[in-house]
């Protein structure tokens, strides 16, 4: 572990490798779990502001989903998330033409209808952050759903902290980053 600025960071970032391979997954993290994408509170305003322009591009079961219990939740013990449907899939899930899981969010953010990407847990994965008063936890999170992931990575070297740059700039700043770019270049040598 090291710390930059208030966030406590695993080196498993820098040391593992990864990259999404959703020919082989099919966009399960999506779809398996027993629980929506853990959402942010500054993200509720976003979300309620942008269903209207996702609404077209969700399935029927994720509108009735999301209609009935809102477009996000909250658990027993505070926690924000998505929606499921029937306890399974992300509210806000839809299916490519191959069956692939992809996010309805994204794909209104990508059609220039929106100008929010998707929740920041979910741009991150497999980082997770996990907040404390004084400082943010900011951890590789290992699923064995993402094998493939780890070994396409492997096969690419790309560290888990270059797949998820853009998200990582979201999350903490340009400069947070690049000085996460100078310690992996130290703990290489």
């Amino acid at each position: 572990m090291f710390q930059l600025g208030k966030t406590i960071i695993s080196e498993e970032i820098i040391q593992k490798d990864f990259v999404c391979n959703l020919s082989a997954c099919k966009g399960a993290c999506c779809i398996d779990g027993e629980a929506g994408a853990p959402l942010e509170e500054s993200e509720i305003q976003k979300l309620e502001r942008v269903y209207p322009m996702v609404k077209p591009y969700l399935r029927k079961e994720g509108i009735a989903a999301i209609e009935k219990q809102g477009v996000y939740i909250k658990t027993d013990t505070g926690e924000l998330e998505t929606p499921l449907i029937d306890g399974a899939d992300c509210a806000y899930v839809i299916f490519d033409d191959s069956g692939t899981a992809m996010c309805a969010i994204e794909e209104a953010y990508n059609q220039g209808e929106i100008d929010w990407k998707k929740p920041i847990s979910c741009h991150l994965y497999p980082v997770r952050v996990q907040n404390y008063t004084e400082f943010s936890a900011v951890n590789y999170h290992r699923w064995d759903i993402c094998d493939d992931a780890c070994t396409l990575g492997k096969e690419l070297q790309v560290p888990v902290y270059k797949f998820v740059k853009e998200a990582l700039i979201r999350k903490f700043g340009e400069n947070w980053y690049a000085e996460l770019e100078k310690v992996a270049q130290n703990l290489k040598k």
